[in-house]
């Protein structure tokens, strides 16, 4: 048990660091989805129509639920890494005795487990808007372990690269989210026109929002075996990533 104290001790200082603060953490996106279930959803979902068998509002919750997870999972990560770096106390991190395996893991995991919470959070906000029901529970848990552990594995790198607050906020409004609008939140991937179908296929936000969402409604763009599939090797790949920059101590010298 002595192995993974480090490893433990730091896990629950970054889970406590969120929780403490529920204002901060879980009330910006309880609010901002309502308003996207509002607006999206019940106002314009009633002159947009049915997406095939389902309203529009129950289409785009696995959607909803895919951006607060990764948008969470990705703030949290990379802002506590910056923070530690800003404030010099990840210096204590890296003097323990942890592998530089668990001191990923641990911030990783704390990460992870935030956006978990913000999406189950997203499911029950929509369930005030539309019965939602859970077609494939094993699939549905599986994503929704991979997708927010592969974005706070992308978070601690980008913490590791920032060099002041503007360029986590740059990754996050710049990069990621336009990814996430253009992964098929808001429609059906078949509706698009080629060449944007094919092109969209490049997106790795299509084979989340169409993961998740064959775990909720049983309906898919994108084969779900083959999605989990890569979104898991993309997941091992970053991991390895940050496991390397801290290693070699990447922005963690200065």
């Amino acid at each position: 048990m002595s192995r993974f104290t480090g490893f433990l001790t730091l896990v629950r200082r970054e889970i406590l660091r969120y929780v403490r603060r529920p204002r901060n953490t879980f009330m910006p996106p309880l609010i901002t989805n309502v308003l996207y279930f509002s607006v999206f959803g019940v106002i314009l979902g009633e002159r947009i129509g049915p997406t095939g068998d389902f309203s529009y509002v129950l289409f785009i919750l696995p959607g909803l639920v895919v951006l607060g997870t990764i948008s969470n999972a990705f703030e949290n990560a990379s802002f506590s890494i910056f923070h530690g770096r800003w404030n010099e106390y990840i210096h204590e991190t890296l003097t323990s005795p942890m592998s530089y395996p668990q001191m990923v893991f641990a911030y990783v995991a704390s990460s992870a487990l935030r956006g978990v919470i913000i999406g189950i959070i997203i499911s029950v906000v929509g369930a005030f808007f539309t019965p939602v029901g859970i077609e494939h529970p094993l699939y549905l848990v599986a994503f929704m372990v991979v997708i927010p552990s592969l974005f706070a594995s992308l978070g601690v790198a980008g913490g590791l690269w920032a060099r002041d607050f503007d360029y986590l906020t740059v990754m996050n409004q710049f990069i990621i989210r336009p990814l996430v609008f253009f992964g098929g939140i808001f429609y059906a991937l078949d509706a698009l026109p080629e060449p944007w179908y094919t092109i969209s296929l490049a997106n790795p936000m299509v084979y989340m929002v169409s993961g998740v969402r064959y775990g909720f409604l049983d309906y898919y763009d994108v084969d779900p075996n083959l999605a989990l599939a890569v979104l898991t090797g993309a997941t091992v790949a970053v991991l390895a990533l940050d496991i390397a920059l801290f290693k070699h101590g990447y922005g963690l010298a200065d």
